[in-house]
């Protein structure tokens, strides 16, 4: 059955574009779309992203065509070619990548054309397909680095056995993805590996950008987004790849710190040293903090509302370190069959003993809430399941507050933070829940 979804938790496919090409050293975007679209996006990404901020050629500076009702009665193409002229000529970047509109699309635009017409073999342009109604932003993050790394990269013989790729985490739509890529590229360090993360400070498009096709193996931290990516790279790079969840808390970071020397045949010995060091330090930390939390009594029913990269993480953490009883896993992408499949797979094998719930739509996500938590009408006795604490979006606080509960805003649209380095991935970045949850508590 159609309908519309009231306040929306993503963009279309171009708002992924733009948020990768944001975070994506030396590559810029040409935007072939109508006026708007480009500066509209990317104030959502930003804003909604965790206050992410701009890159160097994003938000208002990013070039765009523009079309207006001209270029829809006659055609855009001699529009696009003059803007893609202009941004060779005064921006220095790596690599173009045109991406298209709704608009665009429809009218016909032979876009590939153009970009033939215009290139320059100093300044290499790709082009790739981001209409709305081929997917939202999380599709477009699997359209732009695929085009990216298996069809511009060039294939290389030579591997590095100790360089691997980081793909799954979604700048702007996983608001920590720096600090959550940080950590994951400190302990696989700690395993003696070389990360490419793309999305870091650190990182360049001379040495990891290109250099990825070196990489020995692919990581994976998403149950369903990248796996398009990681498949066509084995196809064309011979990369193998290993899918997993992001981990958070010390539970989940031993069991991929395990996996990932497994796959990659790191001696047993150096893992368990860099585990039980970690953990030393973790556990003494977070024994201070379940002193407040056992004082306190602060045991709470729980539910998440966030995309699926964080779901499954979160969930298990409030359940198997917090003791929480984490009863509602709201998924907000918007996911197809086999992507639903594949979530429900790994939802099934996480077992953390919660309803998994696949809806993008804010009222609905609030209707079952309260439903699920009725009020008292003056009964003698009534389960209201309080205490209640929500992990989702900006929009949720109003769900928790309508069902006498609290909030954490984590995922997308984050508007309500500002977030830089801050993280929940791994050790370093579980204690740094721990202290948001709580501090929200406190406060």
């Amino acid at each position: 059955m159609a309908c519309f979804i009231e306040r929306p938790r993503t963009t279309c496919a171009l708002g992924g574009a733009i948020a990768v090409i944001n975070a994506l050293p030396g590559v810029t975007l040409v935007n072939h779309t109508a006026i708007g679209c480009g500066g509209n996006l990317s104030g959502a990404i930003t804003g909604g992203g965790g206050n992410m901020g701009d890159g160097i050629y994003s938000g208002s500076s990013m070039p765009s065509s523009a079309i207006g009702e001209k270029e829809v009665v006659f055609g855009g193409v001699d529009r696009l070619k003059e803007e893609i002229t202009t941004a060779l000529e005064v921006i220095d970047a790596e690599l173009f990548v045109v991406a298209t509109g709704c608009m665009t699309e429809m009218i016909g635009d032979d876009v590939e054309a153009a970009v033939r017409a215009v290139e320059n073999p100093r300044k290499p342009i790709i082009n790739i397909s981001t209409p709305s109604f081929k997917g939202d932003a999380y599709y477009g993050y699997e359209v732009i680095l695929d085009a990216i790394f298996n069809k511009f990269v060039p294939v290389s013989e030579e591997k590095d056995p100790k360089l691997v790729n980081l793909f799954g985490v979604i700048p702007g739509f996983d608001p920590f993805f720096r600090g959550d890529l940080s950590e994951i590229k400190r302990l696989l360090e700690k395993l003696g590996l070389k990360v490419n993360t793309f999305f870091t400070p650190d990182q360049t498009f001379e040495k990891n950008v290109l250099g990825a096709a070196k990489a020995s193996y692919n990581i994976l931290l998403s149950p369903v987004w990248g796996t398009t990516v990681v498949k066509n790279f084995e196809d064309v790079h011979g990369t193998p790849y290993y899918q997993t969840n992001l981990p958070v808390g010390a539970i989940q970071t031993a069991e991929f710190l395990r996996g990932v020397a497994e796959k990659l045949e790191i001696p047993s010995e150096l893992v368990e040293k860099v585990i039980a060091e970690e953990e030393e330090v973790y556990y003494s930390d977070f024994i201070r903090a379940a002193d407040t939390i056992t004082n306190r009594q602060w045991y709470f029913y729980s539910a998440t509302v966030t995309n699926s990269n964080y779901a499954i993480p979160i969930g298990r953490f409030l359940y198997e370190e917090l003791g929480w009883h984490q009863e509602d896993t709201f998924v907000t992408d918007i996911l197809k069959p086999v992507k639903k499949r594949a979530l429900t797979k790994a939802f099934e094998e996480a077992n953390f003993a919660s309803k998994l719930t696949l809806d993008t739509d804010t009222q609905r996500i609030s209707r079952t809430l309260n439903k699920t938590r009725p009020r008292n009408r003056g009964q003698r006795y009534w389960d209201n399941n309080t205490p209640f604490f929500i992990l989702g979006s900006s929009l949720d606080r109003a769900t928790a507050a309508e069902v006498g509960g609290q909030a954490l805003p984590i995922s997308f649209p984050l508007s309500s933070r500002l977030i830089t380095t801050h993280a929940y991935a791994g050790y370093k970045g579980a204690l740094l829940l721990v202290e948001d949850i709580f501090s929200t508590l406190l406060g």
